[in-house]
C-alpha cells in the first residue's frame, strides 16, 4: 500500500501546494488523485504568477483572451479560475463522497 494511500486511511487528506495548467491538461492531477489519495490543492496569486512566467502551457489562452481586449489583473484571474475550475470538477466526486 502506498504511503499517502495509508495517510489516508488513518483519516489525513493529502493536498498539493501546487496548481499549473500542465498539472490539469496532462492527466497528472487526475493521476495523483486516483493514484496517490489526493484529496485538495491550495493555491495564491503567487503560485499562479509562477507557473504562468515558467511555462508555455497559457501563451494560447494569453493569446485569445489579450485579442478579446483583456489585459492586466483581470486577465490573470480569468486564467487562474479557469484552471481552479477545472481542478474542482476533478476533486467533486471527493467532495461530494465526504460530505465537503
Amino acid at each position: 500500500m502506498k504511503a499517502t494511500q495509508q495517510l489516508h486511511n488513518l483519516g489525513q487528506s493529502v493536498w498539493l501546494d501546487n496548481i499549473t495548467r500542465e498539472l490539469l491538461t496532462s492527466g497528472t492531477l487526475r493521476h495523483y488523485i486516483s493514484e496517490h489519495s489526493e484529496t485538495g490543492l491550495t493555491s495564491n496569486p503567487t503560485i499562479f504568477d509562477k507557473a504562468i512566467k515558467d511555462a508555455d502551457f497559457y501563451d494560447a489562452a494569453i493569446d485569445q483572451k489579450t485579442a478579446e481586449g483583456k489585459s492586466g489583473e483581470a486577465l490573470f484571474f480569468e486564467l487562474a479560475l479557469e484552471d481552479l475550475t477545472q481542478a474542482a470538477d476533478l476533486l467533486r466526486p471527493i467532495h461530494d463522497a465526504t460530505g465537503g
